[in-house]
C-alpha cells in the first residue's frame, strides 16, 4: 500500500546524509538580490527564494522517495535522475533525462512533459509523481491530465495514476482527480540549504550517498510503446477532415482514444481562414497583418471537458498571435516563441493545403456542432 511514511511526513532528515546539499540550484538571481541587499520580505525576494525552496523540497523529497521504495514490497521499478543515474543525453521520443537531470518526454527540439519522479508498482501501476510547495493547486491540477494522457499512450500496458505530495495547509486538494493519491508533510525550509550555498565553508559535506537496489533502473530500462508526436498530430488533423460529408468528423473528435490525444496535445488543428475571411470575426486592422498568412483553426479542449474554437496567426516563425473567446470576448495573447505552440503551428501550417480551407459558414456550422455535443455529454453526467 502507498501511505505516507512517518519519516517523509515529518520530513525526517536523518537518512539521506547530505545529499540534498550535493544538488545544483538555480541561485544566481537570488543571490544577485541577497547581495543588493534587498529585504526578505519584497515581493521580489520572495518570488525568487519561494522558487528555489520548491527546487530543495523536490530533491528533498525524491530522496526521501528513492528510501521509501527500496522499503516499501509493493514498489517494483523506481526511475533514478539528477546523480543517481549515468549522465545522458536527451533522447527524441522517449523517456530520457534532460540537462537539468529531470525525467522528461520530448520531441526532437521540444520537451513535452516532465516529471518529478517515477515508479511502478508489481500491481502494473505506473505512478508519476508531482510534489510543490505551491498552496494552490490549480495550475498542478490542469497539468495531470496532459501528463496522464502522454504516459497511457507511451504505456498503455499500466494503469496511470499520479502521487501529489504538499504540504500541510494546500488547498483545492479535494478536486484532483480519482486516479490521483494526495500526501501532506509539515511545512519545509531550504534555509539550511541556502546558507550553504553562500558559504561553502559553512559546512563540510559527507560524500553523496547512493542506493544500491534492483527496483532503481534508469528511464531506457521502460520500454515504451512508439509514439511521434508531430506525425499524431498530422495524422489527427488529416482524420478529422476526411469525412465525405461533413466539414469535420465529429464522431472520430469524440472517441476514446482521440480524447486521449486530445488530454495531451489540448488541441487540434482543423484547418485555416483567409486573413480576409477572419477580419471581421478577430478584429483585424488592415496593416495587421499580410493579406497572404493563413489563421489557423483549432479545436481547444478546456479544463471544464467543453472544446471551443481558437485562431493563430504566425507573422514570423516565433511571432505567433493566439486568439480566443470567452463569453463572446475576444482576447489576443502573444504566444511563448520558444514554446511548443509555435512550433506545432508551424508545422500544421506546412502539411495543409488549400482543401483545408475554412469559411465563416463552416466555422458557424462547427461551432453549432460542439456546442450541441458538449449539451448532450453534460446532460448525460448530471
Amino acid at each position: 500500500m502507498l501511505e505516507i511514511s512517518k519519516s517523509i511526513k515529518t520530513l525526517n532528515d536523518s537518512d539521506i546524509a547530505d545529499n540534498i546539499f550535493h544538488y545544483d540550484y538555480n541561485t544566481k538571481h537570488l543571490l544577485s538580490l541577497i547581495k543588493k541587499g534587498i529585504d526578505e520580505e519584497d515581493t521580489l525576494f520572495l518570488s525568487s527564494y519561494r522558487s528555489f525552496e520548491g527546487e530543495v523540497y523536490e530533491n528533498f523529497i525524491y530522496e526521501k522517495l528513492l528510501r521509501y521504495a527500496v522499503d516499501n514490497q509493493s514498489i517494483d521499478k523506481f526511475i533514478l535522475k539528477g546523480f543517481h543515474q549515468n549522465k545522458q543525453k536527451a533522447y527524441a521520443n522517449t523517456l530520457s533525462i534532460s540537462e537539468k537531470q529531470q525525467i522528461v518526454y520530448r520531441t526532437k527540439s521540444r520537451e513535452i512533459s516532465e516529471f518529478d519522479a517515477m515508479f511502478v508498482t508489481k500491481d502494473k501501476e505506473l505512478y508519476f509523481v508531482e510534489m510543490t510547495l505551491v498552496k494552490s493547486v490549480l495550475k498542478l491540477r490542469k497539468r495531470l491530465r496532459k501528463k496522464r494522457a502522454l504516459l497511457e499512450i507511451i504505456f498503455p500496458d499500466y494503469e496511470i495514476k499520479a502521487l501529489i505530495i504538499l504540504n500541510e495547509g494546500a488547498t483545492g486538494t479535494k478536486q484532483f482527480p480519482s486516479f490521483c493519491k494526495v500526501w501532506f508533510t509539515k511545512e519545509f525550509s531550504a534555509k539550511k540549504v541556502l546558507e550553504y550555498i553562500r558559504d561553502k565553508n559553512s559546512k563540510k559535506l559527507e560524500p553523496i550517498q547512493k542506493l544500491k537496489s534492483t527496483k532503481m533502473i534508469e528511464t531506457h530500462n521502460l520500454k515504451i510503446y512508439p509514439f511521434r508526436y508531430y506525425n499524431t498530430m498530422s495524422w489527427i488533423t488529416r482524420t478529422i477532415r476526411a469525412h465525405k460529408k461533413h466539414i469535420l468528423d465529429i464522431n472520430f473528435l469524440m472517441q476514446d482514444a482521440t480524447q486521449r490525444y486530445h488530454d495531451l496535445y489540448n488541441k487540434f488543428y482543423i484547418g485555416y481562414l483567409s486573413i480576409q475571411s477572419a477580419k471581421s470575426l478577430l478584429k483585424l486592422q488592415e496593416d495587421d497583418y499580410d493579406e497572404k498568412q493563413r489563421v489557423v483553426v483549432a479545436v481547444e479542449k478546456k479544463y471544464s471537458d467543453e472544446i471551443v474554437l481558437t485562431y493563430y496567426i504566425q507573422k514570423t516563425r516565433k511571432h505567433l498571435h493566439l486568439y480566443s473567446f470567452d463569453k463572446d470576448v475576444l482576447s489576443k495573447e502573444k504566444k511563448d516563441p520558444y514554446g511548443i505552440t509555435v512550433t506545432e503551428v508551424f508545422h500544421i501550417n506546412k502539411m495543409m493545403d488549400d482543401s483545408y480551407e475554412l469559411n465563416m459558414q463552416n466555422i458557424k456550422v462547427i461551432k453549432k456542432l460542439l456546442k450541441e455535443r458538449h449539451l448532450r455529454e453534460k446532460s448525460k453526467t448530471s
